[in-house]
């Protein structure tokens, strides 16, 4: 059956051709974007990382099952690529991250005091830790539900609704926390 869909993908009768994969994939680069920042925590290199995923898609266009939607494939495939450069940077000893706080991407604004909460309150999500800011940015900053998100991280669903409950508890807590203080 596999192999029916690979020779189909190859073929006219894939439906999918590769400027129809470009003219689908290009409207997703914003939200890509932001969850390569979210996941890099750098502008640099959410750049290189969002890069990098279109290249390699495009490369692989073939491999992309049109039934599916094409922004999980592409999340999951900048995710992936995200793992390995971790990997190769632990090989290699690291290198520091530039702070979620230091970039522009998630700022606004309105009102300095709405400036203020967004700083403030991107400066507590990127405190996460990984498996609990990844969930909480897919469905809380990027709308997708917590089946999706399961797929999409390779996670039970109950981990996913567990891990947003958990993100947003700490956030909702060190916020009454401040905001008790300050009074």
């Amino acid at each position: 059956m596999k192999d029916d869909m690979r020779a189909k993908r190859g073929s006219p009768e894939h439906g999918m051709t590769p400027e129809a994969f470009k003219a689908e994939m290009i409207p997703l680069l914003p939200r890509l974007r932001r969850f390569a920042l979210s996941l890099t925590r750098s502008n640099a290199d959410a750049d290189d990382l969002l890069q990098e995923a279109c290249a390699t898609a495009l490369q692989k266009w073939q491999s992309y099952d049109p039934m599916q939607p094409m922004d999980r494939w592409l999340f999951r495939l900048v995710r992936n690529i995200w793992i390995s450069e971790i990997r190769k940077r632990n090989v290699r000893h690291g290198r520091g991250l530039v702070p979620a706080e230091d970039s522009t991407e998630l700022r606004t604004d309105e009102t300095s005091e709405d400036r203020l909460n967004a700083i403030q309150v991107q400066a507590k999500v990127s405190d996460l830790p990984d498996e609990l800011a990844q969930p909480l940015m897919l469905v809380c900053a990027e709308g997708y539900s917590y089946r999706e998100v399961a797929d999409l991280l390779d996670i039970p669903i109950g981990t996913v609704m567990s891990r947003v409950h958990r993100a947003r508890k700490t956030l909702a807590a060190h916020f009454s926390a401040s905001e008790v203080t300050v009074q």
